[in-house]
């Protein structure tokens, strides 16, 4: 995912519409108000601008020291916690997220209060904070274990520590808080780090995931830039190590649970969005190809791995070769591979086709195997402290495609079974149809007990670059699934532009 800010929208937010047969408004704001004369009843667990109008005024008076207005602030904040828990309780879906990114001008006072108060306003119970993205980490500076920047580094607010404020202004009001990290893109930053180059991804040319043209930073993936995505070798302990590390200092933040996204690898762009050569897989780091040869189970086995990875092939002479050096063990054996016996060995000419074969897949099973196992590492360190955990996936991005496989290589139906899945339902297609299908094909390859929870992208009340209104989403969603009751919508800054904007460009002194 990415946050960035969506274009003007020329549509207008002034057409009277029916939903669920309360006849509504869309205010200025793009939020659902009720008539003047029709019962205040509040569509989607929103606030009623009125309601909305006082907590705002009482939340500038209270930061301009006014004792009573900040009282009164605080007892309104309480209350609609608890009315936003109670028609939650009674809606669908139970829990409905909101993704948000907090900039460094948010430490000031007052700016995280507002915009947890809009989250409430909107009728969200939830919100997921990024924590780790683009090279960057939401810790203190002064507290900062790893080899990251933190994100607030203005002089003067060290000791600054936005994910903990966040928490905590969200607890306030009701909201369950969770982290929302990277996973295997650790950021441009991760890259000039001294003694980092080999924890890096590399494919077949020693390319990594800087040199090699990528589709990411396209809308349609809502991907991060090219020039941020650093993918890592999931193999390498050093990534894993300074994974732990960053992880474990969230943690210590104590959110309501961690969501890990970016568990894949880059999807190449045109043709190399799908990957039929082992060149175009991104096993060629030291510690990816090690533990690759090392899935040998006899010496044959490590001598054709071995030669496979320099060579991208085999031939019929270096399969000879390899007989005429091994000539006592048969097959070249591998984790996964059984072939029958033969006795004697069946010429090299016809054993060839079968063994390219299984190497080829004995790859690209690899290469998911290192997703998996890096996703693992971060969910059971989590769930070992007692916080829920989720994966966020493309529903699209574990296909095989033609002769090939979906670049990303990301497995998700053999993700871990004890955490929340996120699927990020963004098909475009100008109406539910595309959207539907991935919540539909998600929830037919998860196995019983898992829980699903969708992510939409897209506007309340809008048409948005090929997507419905996210309210029609969600509506086609629970006739087809009213089993899930929870649904996330990817971003906080689609919904107040404005405001986002102010919030980035700004500069703390």
């Amino acid at each position: 995912m990415v946050m960035y800010t969506s274009p003007c929208r020329n549509l207008s937010r002034h057409l009277g519409l029916f939903l669920g047969g309360l006849l509504t408004v869309v205010g200025l704001n793009g939020w659902l108000w009720s008539l003047p004369g029709v019962a205040q009843v509040q569509t989607y667990c929103q606030q009623t601008p009125e309601g909305i109008a006082e907590k705002t005024k009482l939340r500038q008076a209270a930061l301009g020291g006014d004792a009573t207005a900040r009282r009164a602030y605080e007892t309104l904040v309480s209350n609609q916690a608890l009315e936003l828990n109670q028609c939650r309780s009674q809606a669908w879906p139970r829990r409905e997220a909101i993704w948000l990114r907090l900039y460094p001008c948010d430490i000031k006072p007052g700016v995280l209060e507002g915009v947890m108060d809009r989250i409430v306003d909107r009728g969200y119970n939830a919100v997921y904070v990024e924590t780790f993205y683009d090279g960057e980490v939401l810790l203190p500076q002064a507290a900062n274990p790893t080899v990251w920047p933190a994100v607030i580094r203005a002089p003067g607010y060290a000791e600054a520590d936005l994910l903990a404020l966040a928490i905590q202004k969200g607890h306030q009001r009701g909201l369950k808080v969770y982290a929302w990290m990277y996973t295997m893109n650790f950021g441009y930053t991760y890259a000039q780090v001294p003694g980092r180059a080999e924890v890096l991804a590399m494919n077949g040319a020693g390319q990594t995931s800087l040199t090699v043209a990528s589709d990411d930073d396209s809308p349609e993936a809502l991907g991060v830039q090219r020039s941020d995505a650093v993918v890592i070798d999931p193999y390498n302990p050093v990534a894993q190590q300074d994974y732990a590390t960053v992880l474990r200092a969230v943690l210590d933040r104590h959110p309501d649970g961690v969501l890990f996204d970016y568990i894949r690898y880059p999807r190449g762009p045109g043709a190399a969005s799908v990957v039929t050569r082992p060149q175009d897989l991104w096993i060629y780091g030291p510690a990816s190809r090690q533990a690759l040869i090392n899935r040998a189970l006899n010496p044959k086995g490590r001598a054709v791995i071995s030669l496979y990875l320099a060579q991208e092939t085999l031939s019929v002479a270096d399969l000879k070769a390899i007989d005429k050096e091994y000539p006592n063990q048969g097959e070249a054996l591998w984790q996964g591979r059984h072939p029958l016996p033969e006795k004697p060995l069946a010429p090299a000419a016809k054993r060839l086709p079968y063994l390219l074969n299984d190497l080829w897949h004995l790859a690209v099973a690899h290469a998911m195997e290192g997703v998996i196992d890096f996703l693992t590492l971060a969910t059971t360190i989590t769930l070992n402290q007692g916080i829920p955990a989720g994966a966020v996936f493309f529903p699209e991005a574990n296909q095989v495609v033609g002769q090939g496989y979906d670049s990303r290589l990301q497995p998700w139906d053999r993700f871990p079974t004890n955490i929340q899945w996120h699927p990020m339902a963004y098909g475009r297609c100008n109406d539910t149809s595309c959207i539907v299908a991935e919540v539909e094909r998600t929830l037919a390859l998860a196995p019983a007990g898992v829980q699903v929870m969708p992510v939409l992208a897209g506007i309340w009340q809008e048409f948005d670059n090929g997507r419905p209104p996210l309210e029609v989403q969600m509506a086609a969603i629970e006739q087809v699934a009213p089993q899930i009751d929870s649904i996330s919508h990817f971003a906080y800054s689609w919904q107040e532009i404005r405001s986002d904007q102010v919030r980035k460009t700004c500069q703390l002194p």
